[in-house]
This record gives structure tokens, sequence and C-alpha cells, in this order.
């Protein structure tokens, strides 16, 4: 997210960087392929439970996944790094989305595909820089004065002739003390903003004049019968009015390189036009960051980078990997790939993953294996819960069975179909005739592999010899890219 800058003059730059100003949105979820995974489903003792937080299956990987977040909860290890490496659709990304999910909100999670790196506005090497920078967040802590109390009365005056400025007074009051302030415009405004009533409990930050509802008073809880659900109740504040509050915001390091980059860094974070960042930009805001550690204003959260698809990433990359798993400001990387001995991108030699070696030596390895048939049922029942699917045992059996014999991927792509059939025909229930339905109107890999070699000389730019060919190897052949 952010700008790219034309750097700001030295002196500006010795001034304090500004920090963004964190606001709570509430996230629309759509159900995508991993929205029903809730965390790692381990107990205390990090042993893993069969089903459990969307997760099934694959205990050793999850096991294993538990430790690494052992350790990034600590934050006391940077640059480990972790490779999961399994053949497609046995739930690598969703280890690494139940770790982002376990880790909560507060330790940055960065997601990014191998191939995200190849942009022709900059190099491989500052893409990735930023994404290691978006995943360390430094905690700072701030004391600001606020003002907390209940709201007595708001009395707004406006000007008879319609113009002019509107003035205005609020009393608010604690359980010990009550205060009558002056408001002016922009003061009123906020305040209609935030739709305040008498018996609301606010606060107002006095540095930013923002005012926050926290909820009503308990003294006025039966003033009206009709009350929205939303409507939270809270003890009428003690003690003083004005307070100092410590208010801690979490912010990424790339947050700050960006702001700091240019006059409007503050909006090139909304726009994310970024551009090239300075090395110099950089340097000031790790010594800013350090001197603050120093002070005990502020913590390093080292977070988790995960790459999935690495084996897309080129030699120059992974090189450019190597020297920043050592440095010491660098988060917890997580990998993922499915390929097996492949040519390494950028050199003609294959290794292990389509990796280096000497990468492979820095990586502790999780394999994932693939699932059985018991899992796959229960992976498939989840994820009918996850699209509000009703499904006969029947069905469900024979989607397993379809599932085995396919991919996960494509069983779990003819639940929503199947539910479409069903609901086509009236019914409540996906029924054994919906699946056999959708499994006819979709082909699979397999039998569209299939149909290709029969019919593979009405095709164009056909790569295979004969029928007698086995379909992987004229696959091989055709997908020798670069």
């Amino acid at each position: 997210h952010g700008l790219p800058g034309h750097g700001h003059t030295t002196s500006r730059m010795a001034a304090v960087p500004r920090v963004p100003e964190t606001q709570d949105i509430t996230r629309i979820e759509r159900i995508g392929a991993h929205s029903h995974i809730r965390g790692l489903g381990l107990d205390d003792a990090l042993e893993a439970r069969m089903v459990s937080q969307g997760m099934v299956g694959q205990t050793n990987a999850r096991k294993a996944a538990g430790v690494i977040l052992q350790i990034i909860r600590e934050g006391k290890i940077a640059g480990r790094a972790l490779l999961i490496a399994g053949q497609p659709g046995t739930g690598k990304t969703a280890i690494a989305m139940g770790m982002a999910q376990s880790l909560g909100p507060d330790t940055p999670f960065t997601s990014i595909s191998g191939s995200e790196i190849y942009s022709l506005e900059m190099s491989r090497t500052e893409a990735l820089t930023q994404a290691f920078r978006r995943s360390i967040g430094v905690r700072i802590k701030e004391e600001t004065e606020i003002i907390e109390g209940e709201v007595v009365e708001i009395q707004i005056d406006k000007p008879a002739s319609g113009g002019g400025e509107k003035r205005g007074k609020l009393t608010l009051k604690t359980t010990e003390m009550e205060t009558i302030y002056d408001l002016g415009t922009k003061m009123i405004e906020g305040l209609q903003k935030e739709k305040v009533q008498a018996g609301d409990v606010i606060t107002i930050d006095k540095a930013s004049g923002k005012i926050s509802k926290l909820g009503r008073s308990f003294t006025r809880a039966r003033d009206y019968d009709a009350m929205g659900s939303a409507t939270k109740f809270v003890q009428c504040p003690e003690g003083e009015l004005q307070k100092r509050k410590e208010v801690v915001h979490t912010v990424s390091l790339h947050e700050m390189d960006v702001i700091n980059s240019r006059s409007q860094g503050f909006l090139a974070l909304f726009a994310g036009d970024t551009g090239e960042i300075k090395p110099e930009i950089r340097e000031q805001i790790d010594q800013k960051v350090s001197e603050w550690r120093e002070e005990g204003k502020a913590e390093i959260v080292p977070g988790v980078l995960f790459i999935d698809e690495v084996h897309m990433l080129d030699v120059e990359c992974y090189s450019f990997l190597n020297r920043a798993l050592e440095s010491a400001m660098s988060p917890v990387l997580v990998f993922a790939t499915n390929r097996g001995i492949t040519r390494i991108r950028g050199t003609n030699y294959k290794g292990p993953h389509g990796m280096p070696i000497d990468l492979l030596d820095r990586l502790l390895i999780i394999s994932t294996e693939p699932y059985s048939e018991k899992e796959l049922s229960q992976i498939l029942h989840i994820r009918c819960e996850e699209e509000d699917v009703e499904m006969t045992d029947d069905a469900s059996e024979l989607l397993t069975k379809i599932g085995s014999e396919t991919s996960l991927r494509y069983a779990i792509h003819m639940i929503t179909v199947a539910s479409l059939v069903c609901a086509r025909r009236k019914g409540t229930e996906v029924d054994v005739q919906d699946v056999k339905r959708v499994y006819s109107l979709f082909s699979d890999v397999k039998r569209s592999t299939q149909y290709m070699i029969e019919y593979q000389h009405e095709f164009m730019f056909s790569e295979i010899s004969a029928p007698d060919d086995a379909p992987g190897g004229g696959e091989g052949d055709a997908m020798t890219t670069d």
C-alpha cells in the first residue's frame, strides 16, 4: 500500500517519522477457498486434534507449524524460514492461513505469490524488500490527554440568519465532577457526525479533537423501551474528566517508509503507488525505530511473510533471500511449493522443489501427505457447512469417492454447482442425481486429458505424437516453459 516518493530533505526527515492513525473497519467476508479455517487446530500441548478449527488431518505438518508459531510469538529469533512442500491439494496454503489466524490481528502476516514480484514498475528485490518490511510491525506507545465523561446536555446555538459560525456548550460529568465546555464549529460537526446525545459516554482526544462514543450510560438504560440490539451500556466514568491514557499503534515498517518517502506519502499508502523507496530513507527509519526501542517507546513485532509458489522466483531472488534471512530485522518466512525436482528458474540446473541447495539448507522443511478418504469426507462436510449446502449422506459419500479418484479441489468445486442444480429442480437437499449430473456436465483433469488424447488430431498445435503415449509424457514436453 503506499506511494513512491521524491524523498524529503534530511532536515525534515530528522523529525519524528509520522505514524498513521488506525481505525477499526468492519470486514465483509466472502466465502473463499480457505475461509473456513479459523486456526491450526492444536491443543495446549501442541498436539493436533483430528478435526478442529476447520483443519483436518495433516497432524505432523500442523504440529510442526505449531512449534514455528511458538518461535514467532516469542519473537526472539529472526530470519527462520520454513518450507511447506507437498502435492497439489494437500493443504499447504491452508496451514499457512491457519498460522495467520492463530497469530491474531496484532502480528503482521503478509501473503504474496511467487509471481507477484515480476512487475515492470519496480525491481524484484525492491518488491521483496517491501514485502519483508510489510511483515515487520512496530508497536508504538504514546501518551495522550483525553477527556472522558458522560454527556449531560448539548446546546447548539445556530445564528438566526443561517450563516455565520455555530456556537455551543457541552456539559460532561464523571461520578465526581461536572464541567461545561464551549464548543467551536469543528467540535460541533464532530459531535453531530458521531450522533452524540445526552446520556452517551464519550472520549475526546485533546490533541486531534477526535470524538469516540463508548456507549450509553447505565443510568439512562430505562429511558427508552425500544433499543437497538447493538446498544452498548457502560458505567459512568470515575475520577477526573481529563485523563492521561497510553495509546498503542501497530504500524508496519513499510507504512512508515512510504509516509516518509515523499510529501504526499500518507495518500500514497492508499493509492498503492509506492515505486522505489530510497535506501537512505529506510536506514533513517531503522535508526529512529532503534532509538525508540532504547527509550522504551516502541517494540518490534516480527511477523510472517508467506510466499506461495516459491519455485516461480529466480536465482537473483534466491540470492537476495539468502542475504535477507541473515539480517536482524527479518520476519519468519514461510514458503510453499508443489514442485518436485525441477529446473531452477534463471539457470539450466535442476534442484529439489526448484530451489537452490544453499537456500534449502537454511529452511526447515515440512512435508504434507495426501488425504485419506475419511479425511476427504470431513473436509467436504466442513466446506458444505461453510457454503450453506445441505447434502444427503449418499451424495456426500459419492462426492468423497469422486474426490479420492480425481482431486479434492474438483470435489469442492462440485458442492456449490450441485446445490444450484438442486435448487433448479426445487429440491432442498443435494442428492446423488445432482452430483451425477454435475459430474457429467463438468469434466475433471483426467477425463479432459483422455478426451484430448482421443481427439488430439482435431486440436491445434497438438504435441502428442501418437495416442499410445502416456498423457504425462506429452504434457511434460509441452510444459517446458522458461
